[in-house]
């Protein structure tokens, strides 16, 4: 397995990938992505496969410093269970540290189970105080 962090112009690395996606990735939003400072793609590979990817976004708060957030990480079926999702929660963590983060966090619910193993065994420890997520969703037109 290799994993690439992708940068600006890697565009069509992004949309070869798209299958580990929720929906497969915008152009216009994968450009805009790859190209800020402080957000992080990474890719894993066996051979020319993409297999697997993760995606962080350094965040900076003027009484808190800079954490990263793991944005969503994704395993192609046929190769779960095999730590290719480790392997990218650990690269990004070296990531973080590297660019002077703080911390590294993530969200994901109880009932998914694969993804806290996966976290768990990559170092992240539970947060026992209860949260709670509420979003917003705008009209993108």
């Amino acid at each position: 397995m290799n994993i690439v962090e992708l940068g600006a112009g890697d565009s069509d690395k992004v949309v070869a990938a798209g299958e580990l996606f929720d929906d497969r990735p915008d152009a216009d939003a994968t450009a805009r992505f790859l190209a800020a400072p402080g957000h992080h793609l990474l890719i894993a590979y066996d051979g020319d496969l993409p297999i697997g990817f993760v995606s962080g976004v350094e965040t900076t708060h003027p009484d808190k410093g800079t954490e990263m957030f793991l944005y969503e990480l994704g395993v192609a079926d046929s190769h779960r269970r095999r730590g290719v999702g480790r392997a990218l929660v650990e690269r990004l963590a070296t990531i973080a540290r590297s660019a002077g983060c703080y911390g590294m966090w993530v969200a994901t619910d109880d009932s998914n189970p694969a993804a806290l193993a996966t976290y768990e065994r990559a170092g992240a420890t539970r947060d026992e105080k209860a949260a709670v997520i509420l979003t917003w969703s705008f009209d993108a037109s």
